[in-house]
């Protein structure tokens, strides 16, 4: 409670020589505390004084720090709120991501397959006449299979010794006779293809057999037929396929009169 007023009031005796505690003591030892505590109060109000308006200014910010760390508090809570909302909506979206991803990626594989099916079935297009051609040439080949077989099997039994040109007779008169018993060939028949296919007549000739028709008849009776096939071979072009052909399988070759084998 103490004022300025009192304090200026106290000025006078306190800045006289003798107001002090050591002068007090020795006057009356009983008031010496007394003396001492008013130049104490005086100088406290001083410095109070101007504590005071620290001491206010100091509870304002207090109270304004309390405001702005409730503030602050309010804004981390939302702001805590919103990273979970963001976090939830992050999630969502990277989910939403690998499905369109995946979706995408489905997608390129459809259109893939849809690409190879369009190309395969524009392909298969081009091919249905063929098959149907095929569809019914295998048809007559069933129907004629026994006929064939016929002329095949007579064509390996007993062309055998005879030249190209009576081969060709003998096969007329067989049909001549088919005709007659009613029984069904092709008319366009080709012995040589029905008995062989390509690819051994090529081996064949890299092996030394010629490439002419009478040549690889020769070469289907001699592998296809079951007997052991004599050859006159005045050329020794027959020789030098056989050598070539059974070379791996340990052919033996026996010499004997006129170098003949």
């Amino acid at each position: 409670t103490i004022t300025g007023e009192t304090v200026e009031l106290l000025e006078p005796y306190l800045d006289m020589e003798d107001y002090n505690l050591e002068t007090a003591k020795k006057v009356c030892g009983n008031v010496a505390g007394l003396c001492s505590w008013t130049q104490a109060m005086a100088y406290f109000y001083g410095i109070n004084k101007e504590v005071l308006p620290l001491k206010a200014n100091l509870a304002l910010q207090e109270g304004r720090l309390a405001a702005a760390q409730a503030e602050l508090n309010n804004a981390q809570i939302q702001l805590d709120e919103k990273q979970m909302e963001l976090d939830r909506v992050q999630a969502m979206y990277d989910t939403a991501m690998k499905e369109k991803q995946a979706l995408l990626d489905d997608a390129e594989a459809c259109r893939r397959k849809m690409n190879n099916a369009t190309a395969l079935i524009e392909g298969l297009g081009g091919e249905k006449l063929r098959w149907t051609a095929s569809s019914k040439n295998f048809q007559n080949q069933i129907i004629n299979l026994v006929g064939n077989v016929l002329l095949a099997t007579g064509f390996l039994s007993y062309s055998g010794p005879f030249n190209q040109e009576y081969r060709n007779l003998l096969l007329q008169l067989w049909k001549k006779e088919m005709d007659n018993s009613k029984i069904p060939y092709s008319n366009d028949l080709n012995l040589t293809g029905m008995l062989v296919d390509n690819a051994t007549v090529g081996e064949w000739n890299l092996q030394g057999l010629p490439n002419d028709d009478l040549s690889i008849q020769n070469g289907i009776i001699v592998t296809k037929a079951s007997r052991y096939p004599l050859l006159i071979d005045p050329q020794g072009q027959g020789k030098i396929w056989i050598k070539n052909k059974e070379k791996n399988n340990g052919l033996q070759v026996n010499s004997s009169f006129n170098n003949s084998s």
